[in-house]
């Protein structure tokens, strides 16, 4: 297979990620002779200490002209220290998300039984969690009208959705469903908010004519930040917007005891698709090779089944799998030997090109800086 992959390493921590994520790849090349030319462009803070703006045009070009995006992380605090900017890193990655025309993510949030200690919540609670947040990306208070007045009495935010973008990603988290437990919870604000009467109706109205065999259920906004917390495994596929599926994803990680583990893919309508960890730019780490890159390791594997490579995103998860059951892992894993950024992405890219027959040997040398 040949294919065109834009890396934006991006900010923080994210160039380190990055480098781990392509090592991944080219072991996929090697092992089953695929083609994928990598090519890399500046976004957000990056780009910005160039002079450029967040999304410089040919990044944009290189996005739109690729098969899929790769993305590190963006964001830096010393453009977050002017509350009064206009342009800042984030904004680069919004963008590229509406020129992709890119509005549904996807973050699926397992749990590792190695890892349970991690978790701030009782074991019992998190044993076997298996879940997935679609969340919308386009929409709501992140793209709505802003206001303020020059005094700095007042300020508006719009929440606008169209009935459009949520029949969109709502197809998307129904067709997930399907092909996992066949229950869907949509989480909105429906008692307040006109906004979430229209999430609410449309997706009724959905899973009416359309996915008659998929159980659908609701919560609240609130109520469901709650039972996340309470008991995450009551749920299989959950459905929000923007905002709300921003907060309760990052709560999420909470379950698995480190955000450095979750990855996420961002699609659209046609065959574009963007893909990242979770999370931010953590700069106080940057250039000290502590980062966790399983996250933008799973990612490449969410991207392997984009591109239809099962076998090849399987073999990822294994890996991984193989690494956290081995009490291998970065700093914020609490390993049972802690393994550096470099070094965990050099080990699972040995991994993906060795017979699995030879994988307990090979821990035995593993190499951890």
């Amino acid at each position: 297979m040949k294919k065109t992959i834009a890396v934006l390493p991006g900010d923080g921590i994210g160039p380190e990620v990055i480098q781990q994520a392509i090592k991944i790849i080219k072991s996929l090349e090697q092992k089953f002779d695929h083609q994928f030319e990598l090519k890399e462009y500046l976004l957000g803070a990056a780009a910005m200490n160039q002079n450029l703006e967040p999304l410089p045009d040919e990044t944009l070009k290189g996005c739109l002209d690729a098969d899929a995006v790769l993305v590190g992380a963006v964001g830096d605090p010393k453009y977050d220290r002017n509350l009064n900017a206009t342009v800042r890193p984030e904004h680069g990655l919004l963008s590229l998300r509406r020129k992709l025309e890119i509005h549904t993510n996807v973050r699926p949030i397992k749990s590792y039984r190695k890892l349970y200690s991690l978790s701030p919540l009782k074991e019992e609670q998190i044993q076997n969690v298996d879940l997935t947040i679609f969340r919308e990306l386009t929409g709501g208070l992140y793209f709505g009208k802003k206001q303020k007045d020059e005094l700095g009495m007042w300020a508006l935010d719009e929440c606008f959705y169209h009935k459009d973008e949520i029949v969109r990603v709502a197809r998307l988290a129904f067709d997930e469903s399907r092909q996992r437990r066949k229950k869907l919870t949509l989480v909105d604000k429906a008692n307040i908010l006109e906004t979430g009467r229209l999430w609410r109706t449309t997706v009724i109205e959905i899973q009416k004519n359309e996915f008659p065999d998929i159980e659908l259920d609701f919560l609240f906004i609130d109520n469901a930040a709650m039972q996340l917390i309470l008991n995450p495994r009551q749920f299989d596929v959950i459905l929000t917007s923007n905002l709300f599926g921003d907060i309760l994803s990052d709560e999420a990680s909470v379950i698995v005891g480190s955000i450095g583990l979750l990855p996420s893919g961002s699609y659209g309508e046609g065959d574009k698709a963007l893909f990242e960890p979770i999370h931010g730019s953590y700069p106080q780490a940057a250039g000290r090779n502590i980062a966790n890159p399983l996250a933008s390791i799973l990612s490449v594997a969410m991207m392997m089944e984009h591109f239809e490579l099962h076998q090849e995103e399987d073999l990822i998860h294994s890996c991984v799998d193989f690494v956290i059951q081995e009490g291998l892992g970065t700093m914020d894993m609490a390993p049972r030997q802690m393994i550096s950024c470099s070094a965990l992405g050099n080990f699972i890219a040995s991994l993906l090109v060795a017979p699995k027959n030879t994988w307990g040997e090979m821990r035995k040398n593993v190499v951890l800086h």
